[in-house]
């Protein structure tokens, strides 16, 4: 038997969490995770960029359904950083596969290893230098996260603390 008794309201100053864009979320996710499984497979990987495109709309039209309303957003910023992830992955087997037909052009048969192997040194050298920032706004929150590679910098900081631990070093007073 069912129970048809009227529930009591919650109390003054209790907000309920509403469901608002959690269907969104849940296709966001599953998308997203789908889009960077295909997308980590080598020369397969390039035919995820679309459904990694539709991982981020999903994710964002979810977030902005949710920013109104008190819902939790953790799946969608987690759908939606997923899915930014694997379409960067994706994307970036566009240059490997364009780097490999470049260099492939009249060497295929006999110079493969070679190919793959200036494809690889090239990439690396592209990606030394690298920055990535990724920025999330919702409502008056924001988190952002940067990821520098570059080289000139790392030496630098390298530098800076060897300095400060012999710097440190010399401080010591012989007994």
């Amino acid at each position: 038997m069912e129970d048809y008794t009227e529930k009591p309201a919650p109390a003054a100053g209790q907000d309920k969490i509403q469901p608002t864009g959690q269907n969104l979320a849940i296709a966001a996710l599953i998308t997203a995770i789908v889009t960077f499984v295909i997308a980590v497979i080598p020369c397969v990987g390039v035919m995820a960029i679309i459904p990694g495109i539709v991982a981020i709309i999903l994710a964002s039209v979810g977030l902005s359904q949710a920013a109104g309303k008190s819902s939790s957003r953790g799946v969608l910023i987690a759908g939606l950083i997923i899915g930014i992830v694997a379409t960067l992955i994706s994307f970036s087997q566009i240059f490997v596969v364009g780097n490999i037909a470049r260099k492939a052009e009249n060497k295929w048969p006999g110079d493969v290893k070679n190919i793959i192997r200036d494809v690889q040194d090239n990439v690396l050298k592209d990606l030394e230098d690298a920055n990535v920032s990724i920025k999330i706004e919702s409502d008056s929150e924001t988190v952002e996260i940067k990821a520098s590679t570059e080289r000139k910098d790392r030496i630098r900081e390298l530098e800076e603390l060897e300095k400060k631990s012999a710097e440190t070093a010399d401080t010591l007073q012989p007994r």
